[in-house]
């Protein structure tokens, strides 16, 4: 295997339709719900390099594409997928790695969320310091709730007024994150432990 992630740009254009299908494939065969994107949306976030998508030389192995809504005050990092023959080989938290620093980079300032059924996405978005949290501390923008018409579960979500379905809600909060020098700071900690001497039938704390 000789995977490498890239960052999107109009190149890749072409793998648009392929990356359609594999993403439309892999969530038949697990058997969850799917908001379906078109080939030329999925084209717009590559030529506008919000996208990583990874190639073992010419063919696709993986992707993922970010989103923005609320006036870019929230992302969203969406259509995480990786081919069949890819998978169990760590490939998935690379591409989650990469598409999450480039969110960072792209919008600093933004919050960063996700929603799945996927024990495995909400295991790597744990690790990058996302927090589950209630519908109602993503984003209300109405663009991203139509984003979940072509889910098999969305006349859940509309039964319960947007507020609940069988995906879980996952946030990144850059302002509740520690900062590098707090982080830094927390690490160098060093607690001395207190060693008890007996001398002369007494005891003194060294």
């Amino acid at each position: 295997m000789n995977v490498e992630i890239h960052i999107a740009n109009s190149s890749y254009v072409s793998y648009a339709q392929e990356i359609c299908d594999l993403i439309y494939e892999s969530a038949q065969a697990r058997g969850t719900g799917i908001a379906k994107r078109s080939a030329e949306y999925v084209a717009e976030k590559i030529e506008a390099g919000k996208a990583v998508i990874a190639l073992d030389g010419d063919k696709l192995v993986g992707f993922a594409y970010i989103e923005t809504f609320s006036h870019q005050r929230f992302v969203a990092n969406s259509g995480l997928v990786v081919h069949p023959d890819y998978r169990n080989q760590g490939l998935a938290k690379k591409i989650k790695r990469k598409i999450f620093d480039l969110s960072r980079k792209l919008y600093p300032n933004a919050k960063i969320f996700s929603i799945t059924t996927g024990l495995a996405v909400m295991k790597m978005n744990t690790e990058l310091g996302f927090k589950p949290v209630t519908f109602s501390e993503l984003t209300d923008d109405e663009e991203f709730w139509k984003g979940c018409q072509g889910c098999r579960n969305y006349d859940i979500l509309q039964r319960n007024n947007y507020k609940m379905c069988l995906c879980t809600g996952l946030l990144y909060d850059p302002k509740a994150q520690p900062s590098a020098q707090q982080a830094s700071s927390f690490a160098k900690k060093v607690v001395k432990p207190v060693i008890k001497v007996k001398k002369n039938n007494k005891l003194f704390k060294k």
